[in-house]
């Protein structure tokens, strides 16, 4: 039982050890269809620019799981943004090849087309189209920023 703790212990620091981590100065790429970038590390503050896939930035700084970049192609925008959405690996997005809008979403989550047919086909009972028509509510930043404000939540800046 103690090693069993132990060595789940040992893999969970070694996994934080060799999460991505970014330093100032370091060349970055975004790795998400599009994002906006914040004009702070809050995720509701201000959009002061938006960032697609395969965007060269440099990092400024990092706060946390936030990093605040400047792109270093087109309106040269700076902002923050969350380390999820950053690769250090180049990415080219002048490739031929392409994928749908739903296989990045699947591929974000860790899933492919034939992992999420595979267990469709085992869970023939599940109601995949209400989970299709949820993921397709698309809810506008303002309104979920006035949300949090008017139930005083935590976040509101």
């Amino acid at each position: 039982m103690k090693k069993g703790i132990l060595a789940l212990l040992i893999a969970f620091c070694s996994f934080s050890v060799f999460a991505a981590s970014f330093k100032s100065g370091e060349t970055v790429y975004v790795s998400t269809k599009s994002v906006q970038l914040k004009s702070t590390d809050g995720s509701f503050s201000s959009n002061s620019g938006l960032a697609v896939y395969g965007d060269m930035a440099k990092v400024l700084s990092v706060n946390g799981k936030k990093v605040k970049i400047q792109l270093s192609t087109g309106s040269k925008s700076t902002g923050w943004i969350a380390q999820g959405n950053l690769s250090k690996k180049k990415i080219n997005k002048d490739s031929k090849t392409t994928a749908s809008n739903s296989e990045l979403a699947l591929a974000g989550k860790g899933w492919s087309q034939e992992a999420e047919n595979a267990y469709k086909a085992s869970n023939t009972k599940l109601n995949f189209k209400v989970v299709d028509a949820i993921e397709a509510i698309i809810v506008k930043e303002a309104e979920v920023a006035q949300f949090i404000k008017e139930g005083h939540l935590m976040g509101a800046e």
